[in-house]
């Protein structure tokens, strides 16, 4: 905890979790998880699971957590790429998008029906592709530099493994800016507006109702910008000597889950 405030964490009326470096790592359920949980289902606090990981589908995500023993709901799963969907669909159902991702995220726009194309796309849409190519590297970069709106899921730059970190899509987005000179006209993920939009609609409560459990700084932790109190657990990417030069800081620190599962039965 770490002598930062509990104030208001015990008044959340529901909380959102990330899922990578803060629920598990890997395939490795972290410290605390499975126990508190379960404790917020006993005390029917609500919960959701909001994760800017946009190269797996909901039905992936509830699978995974199937696996540690953890059953959620598909509704319980908001994605970065859930949001972009959502998002274009506001904007241009039947949207024809050139789409870089996994075949999960290719089958999560074909679902709500979106034409994937090569040709003359509405969007450019940059997902965290983990079977990225050459190819698809280059189209992309010839519909931006020509002028085709270019929506990335979110922003993260690495991703948190148990050996270390991956390239995330933010990498990519430097790629593709470095060979094109275009940053992307919208990112939907977190801490960006149109994701804080999506929990709103789909969780039913208020910024400020909602608790972000994460372990990035500029992600969960920058959701603060929007009202909502945060929590920053060291499980995952951040160390303890990264906050000091953070811009934003978290309401309150803890080490893992369990931690937290601590400071909440103690504020009960």
């Amino acid at each position: 905890m770490d002598g930062m405030s509990t104030i208001g964490i015990q008044n959340t009326a529901c909380f959102l979790f990330d899922l990578d470096g803060t629920v598990y790592l890997g395939d490795h359920l972290l410290p605390g998880a499975e126990e508190l949980l379960a404790y917020l289902d006993e005390t029917g606090t609500p919960y959701f699971f909001l994760t800017n990981n946009s190269s797996r589908s909901r039905e992936d995500y509830a699978q995974k957590l199937a696996g540690f023993g953890l059953f959620a709901d598909r509704e319980r799963i908001i994605t970065s790429g859930v949001a972009t969907v959502i998002y274009l669909k506001d904007q241009k159902p039947s949207a024809r998008i050139y789409l870089v991702g996994t075949p999960s995220l290719e089958e999560e726009f074909k679902a709500n029906g979106f034409q994937l194309v090569d040709e003359n796309p509405d969007f450019a849409v940059l997902g965290f592709d983990t079977t990225l190519t050459y190819n698809k590297l280059r189209k992309i970069s010839e519909f931006v530099a020509g002028g085709i709106p270019y929506i990335a899921t979110h922003s993260d730059i690495n991703c948190p493994t148990p050996t270390g970190f991956m390239p995330d899509i933010g990498a990519m987005m430097a790629m593709i800016e470095s060979s094109t000179g275009k940053k992307a006209d919208l990112i939907i993920g977190k801490p960006h507006t149109p994701m804080v939009e999506v929990v709103v609609t789909l969780t039913g409560y208020a910024p400020d109702q909602l608790t972000m459990v994460g372990d990035r700084l500029y992600t969960d932790i920058a959701l603060g910008q929007a009202g909502i109190l945060t929590v920053l657990v060291l499980s995952g990417e951040t160390e303890k000597a990264d906050l000091p030069d953070a811009p934003r800081q978290p309401d309150l620190m803890c080490q893992n889950l369990g931690e937290l599962l601590r400071i909440l039965k103690w504020e009960k």
